[in-house]
Formats: structure tokens, sequence, C-alpha cells
């Protein structure tokens, strides 16, 4: 039995990341501390002073632990990346796991290319970005093929490897082929060279290059050489023009703002790229009432540049947060060189930070709204559906679970999970029925609950031990959903009567026509109103739940079909049933082939075609 008060004399006064926990043993909040013993103490000790939030929290806190680190970086490091990990409830999170994209140029080979890539690697080769978009890389990466015809296939061209036959870029003129071996490596280098110019910001530099090569080709009466520099020099000269110069200093910037409404939060962020806004990014955070701006700035912060490969020279943020300090040394072992947090007070600087606040507030309008409103639709679509069924708490999880099969054929089961009223796709699980090969829902039923339950419960045990983290399985539900009326519902109450766990069950009924007709709960059947948002909710958690189970049996099916038809046939391998299915397109019509015309499938011999005419005809082919 854990005892915070005799725990809470235990605490070192060191730094460190402590972790609190509800009964359940779930993680509710993830702090950070330069004194553990000081921090954690606080909480426990009753003030008027202490916010909302905080003082909800400490009654859900049943026990808490810690890990020492050396400094205050760690500290901070190790916090951000546990919140990433297990999103606790109390912590202010930032939904956006995205990866930004970049542009590689790769100078580590012989004949670099130009890619786009979302993955950092000390490689020798060369990273431009983050881009705020696809798009925009894809564009960049457009207008630099159509102007340097450089290679974009992924052959290995080191020297001695013999010569291939050139791709379409080369005889359209859009590559120079390198795979032939005949292409001036000086030549195509110095092409290359003036892409890291334009990528690096450089674009009056290589302008420059350009017009001197015009002005020489010129000369020399190379007029077509001429005309090409001169669209060459009109193409960067109308991209200069759209994009916007907000700093004589050509450094690499972010500049955060932030826009604060009633229940949520949306921050901005420009990037700036060689003095120049490459494009900006909005975040929606919720769940913010009461806290302070600085703190939620802070914790954008350590969670934003967690998650992206690329940190800048200079970030600009409207405020003084509390650990700016730490941050900085973070952020410049990450970059590898000094990493500046400025607040800017006038002058250039100051003007731009007043414009992203600004777009962070038209963003606010144009969006919060739409944010706070879809999730107030699902609280109360969960309240109702509480209120329907007389549950003692709001389900804020939900798990669902389907069978399908097919007249006993890979029979299959389904469980996705709904939190707060949305789909929780990484927690969805899919099972293979082994206990029943018949036509039978409610063995299967009682099947995949037992083995998630049982599954469940070991985990906890695992948690409780330390032996693991908390997991998907060991997360139990609010409600249990299962597609079928009483019969399925009585299965589901037995099994978790067995193991001695108490959790509502509701069935999910459909009509002659197959739709969502209302729930059997307490065995009895409730009808919602179809325009109510607890009815769509169920409608959706009901429909989710099947085409995750279906999808599953098709394939499972497919894959069963196919493999007994032609597995068994000695030298029939994945290669050669795919040109099977190219040439013939059915079973049946390889099963009707003749030797002859099986041979003339892509890969195939004579032997193997007449041992597949043999097997379907169970007689042995060929020579006496």
């Amino acid at each position: 039995m854990f005892n915070i008060d005799e725990e809470l004399k235990k605490l070192p006064d060191k730094p460190g990341v402590y972790i609190m926990k509800d009964k359940d043993g779930e993680i509710i909040y993830v702090g950070k501390a330069i004194s553990l013993k000081n921090r954690v103490r606080q909480y426990f000790r009753s003030s008027k002073n202490d916010p909302p939030k905080v003082k909800t929290m400490v009654k859900h806190i049943e026990e808490f632990e810690y890990i020492i680190v050396d400094n205050e970086v760690e500290a901070l490091i190790l916090e951000a990346n546990l919140i990433k990990k297990h999103k606790p409830k109390y912590n202010i999170l930032l939904r956006d796991d995205k990866q930004y994209p970049y542009i590689k140029v790769t100078t580590n080979e012989k004949y670099p290319r130009v890619l786009k890539t979302r993955r950092v690697l000390k490689d020798g080769a060369k990273y431009f970005g983050p881009y705020p978009s696809a798009y925009a890389v894809n564009d960049t990466i457009d207008i630099i093929r159509n102007l340097y015809p450089i290679r974009t296939c992924n052959q290995n061209l080191e020297k001695n490897q013999r010569k291939t036959r050139p791709c379409l870029n080369y005889y359209i003129g859009r590559c120079l082929g390198p795979c032939q071996g005949n292409v001036d490596e000086e030549l195509y280098n110095s092409m290359i060279d003036e892409i890291i110019m334009f990528l690096s910001g450089k674009e009056d530099k290589l302008i420059k290059i350009i017009e001197d090569k015009m002005i020489k080709a010129s000369e020399n009466l190379d007029f077509e050489s001429a005309a090409k520099y001169r669209d060459q020099m009109n193409s960067l000269n109308t991209i200069l023009e759209k994009q916007k110069i907000v700093s004589p200093n050509l450094v690499d910037q972010d500049v955060i703002g932030m826009a604060k409404g009633v229940d949520e939060v949306c921050i901005q962020v420009f990037f700036i790229r060689t003095g120049k806004v490459v494009g900006r990014e909005h975040f929606i955070l919720s769940d913010t009432f009461n806290e302070e701006r600085k703190e939620i700035l802070s914790s954008f912060i350590k969670q934003f540049y967690l998650g992206t490969a690329y940190v800048p020279k200079e970030i600009f943020i409207e405020e003084e947060i509390d650990d700016i300090e730490p941050i900085s040394r973070w952020l410049s072992e990450k970059r590898g060189s000094k990493v500046t947090i400025r607040i800017p007070k006038r002058g250039e600087k100051s003007q731009l930070m007043d414009m992203v606040k600004k777009n962070a507030m038209d963003m606010l309008n144009q969006y919060g709204d739409r944010f706070l409103k879809k999730q107030r639709e699902n609280q109360r679509a969960l309240e109702e559906l509480q209120q329907s069924l007389g549950l003692e708490k709001i389900p804020n999880r939900i798990e669902a679970y389907d069978i399908s099969n097919t007249s006993g054929i890979s029979p299959v089961g389904s469980m996705v999970v709904f939190e707060q009223g949305e789909a929780k796709k990484s927690d969805y699980r899919r099972f293979k029925i082994q206990s029943v090969n018949t036509p039978n829902d409610y063995k299967s039923m009682a099947e995949i609950l037992r083995r998630r339950f049982l599954r469940g419960l070991k985990e906890k045990e695992m948690v409780k031990e330390n032996q693991i983290k908390l997991k998907g399985f060991s997360i139990f539900p609010d409600l249990v959903m299962v597609d079928g009326g009483k019969g399925q519902v009585n299965i589901a109450l037995g099994v978790l009567k067995e193991l001695g766990l108490n959790i509502p069950v509701c069935g999910l009924v459909k009509d002659d026509f197959h739709n969502t007709r209302g729930i059997i709960y307490d065995n009895e059947e409730i009808n919602l109103d179809e325009d109510s948002l607890g009815f769509k909710l169920i409608y959706n958690i009901q429909e989710e739940a099947h085409r995750f189970a279906i999808s599953y049996h098709r394939s499972l099916r497919s894959k069963k079909m196919f493999k007994s038809e032609l597995d068994d046939v000695k030298g029939i391998g994945e290669k050669r049933k795919r040109e099977l299915f190219k040439h013939f397109h059915t079973i049946d019509n390889i099963k009707k082939a003749s030797i002859e015309e099986l041979t003339k499938v892509k890969g195939m011999n004579r032997r193997v075609a007449e041992d597949l005419y043999g097997h379907f005809r169970n007689e042995e082919v060929g020579d006496d």
C-alpha cells in the first residue's frame, strides 16, 4: 500500500522528474523540479492560492514516483519526453506530432540528387528546412528540377559501375544522364552548387552568376543557351517577388505568438529562413483555463522543439518564461550551436511579433470555436449516453467489439476504442478467433473478451510492480459495447463477472435494414432520438467496429483462399503467384490453362508449369 505521507519524507533534494498516478495506476501529471523534495511536497500542502486545476488533480493522486537526473536540462528533456509518451490528463498537451519536411541535397553521393525527407541524419548530405508543409517542399523541388537537369533516380553511380539504360527524363532533356557515364562531373557539381546557393537564400548572388552566363553565351552567339539562362533568371525573380523579406539579418528565426481564449489557446509560429518568411503553422491547445500564459508558452516550446529535427538560431517569444535558461541550453545542445530566445521590446522585431499575435487571434476566431464546438458536442453526447443508461459516471473511454466471419471461415474479432468521443486508433486491436471453427458469434465474443481482459489484468499487475509502463490493455473502459442483442450482452457480462470485473456492458442492435436501431442495456432496449448527439456517437462507434472487423476478415480470407490454391505447388512462390494472377486474373483460369499457356507467364519454366498443371489434375506430368 502506497503511503503518500511516508513517501514524501523520502524525497531527495535533487533535480528530477516526478510522475503522479491515480487509483488505476494511470499517469495523470508529469513535472520537473530542481529539488524534488521541495516541489512535490508543495502539492500536498493545502493552499487557497492553488489554481482549481491543481486542487482537482491532487484529489486524484494515489501515488507518485520520481526519476533523479544530473541537472535541470536533463530534467526538462525527460519531462517533455514523458509528456509526449503518456499524454497525462492534467498537463498542457500539444496534440500535434508531425515531422516537418526538409529538402535534402545528397552531397554524400556521386552526382547528388534533391529529395524531400522528414528525417535529418548525420550522413554528409545537406538539409534545408524545415518547411511548413509538403506542398512547399514539392513546389521548391519542382522549381529546381525545371531549372536544372539533375538526376532523380536512386541508382548507385559510384565508379566502375556499368552503364545502364537511361530513363525517360534523359530523352526529354530533364536529366543529363549520369548513368551513361558521359557527364562532366565538374559541370554537374556546379549545378548542385547553384542549387545549394538557391536553397541557402542567396538568390541575388545566383541571379548574378546566371546573368554572367547569359551574357557570355550571347557574346559567343550561343543564343539557345542564352535564352535558357534568361528563363532561369525570370523564374528566380518571380520567386523572389513572392517571398516577404522581414529581416535584413539572414539568420534562421522562429517567431512564436499566442492568443488566449476562454477554454483554448492558439499559438502561431512563423518560420523565417535567411530573412524571409517561408511559412507559418498554428496549434490549438485545449484545457488551458486558469493556466498562466508563460506556463502555456513554456510547455509549447518544450513539446514543439522536442518533435522537430531543426532548431533555428533565434527564437522570439512575447514574454519571459520561468525556465528560459535551461530551455536555451537544451536547444543549443540539440542544434549544435548557440540558440538565443529573445523577447522583442521595440523596433521591427516587436512589429513582427504583433503581426504573429494578430494572426494567432484571427486563427483562434476562425478555428478555435470549431475545435471547441466539437469538444462540447462530444461531451454532450457522452452525457446523453450516461443519462440514457443510468451510468454512475460519464463513459470517457468506450470499447466496442464486433465479430466477422463467413460460414465460419477465418472468424475474427475487432476492438475499437473511443476516448472523449473521438476514435483512438492507436488502441485498436484485432483478434483471430482460435477456439471456434463454426459460425458461433457468442463463443467468439466470449473468447476475445476473455483474452482482452486477462491480458489487461496481467499488465495491470506488471504496472503495479513497475515491470512495465501503462499500456493499452491495462487501461480498462468505462463502458463496453458489443455488436448484438441481449444474448451478446449476457455473454460479455458473464466473462467480466468470471474475471471479477464490474464494467457496464451494452449491446448495439440494428433493424431489418441493418441500420442502428438502439441500445440493449440491463435487458431493456433503449431507443435514442436519431437526431441526438448520443445516437450519432453510438452509430459512429458501431460502424467503426464493423468496418475494422470486416476489413481484417477480408484480408485473412483472401490470404487463406490464395494460399490454399497455390502454396502447395512446388516452385510457386509469391512472385510467381503474382505473375499468374496478373496473366490469368482468376484461379479458375489458372486451373483450366494448358502447360503451353502456363509457360507464357513471366518467370515460369516448363518444369514448374508441368507441376502446376498436374497439381490441379492429381497426376504426374513429364517424361516417362
